[in-house]
């Protein structure tokens, strides 16, 4: 599973993660080219962190 979040939804897409998979999430920021084009999953400002499982 993978979530993609902006600076404002961080804390969301964390809590988010947690309670969907019951799994320890991780957080990393997004390459400079990804930031471009990709969206957060919880509004449409530019995402800055990717959350998933690794």
């Amino acid at each position: 599973m993978k979530k993609y979040s902006c600076e404002t939804h961080i804390d969301h897409a964390l809590d988010m993660h947690v309670a969907e998979t019951e799994e320890y999430p991780m957080m990393d920021m997004l390459k400079e080219e990804e930031k471009l084009s990709t969206k957060c999953s919880y509004c449409k400002e530019l995402a800055t962190y990717i959350v998933s499982s690794k």
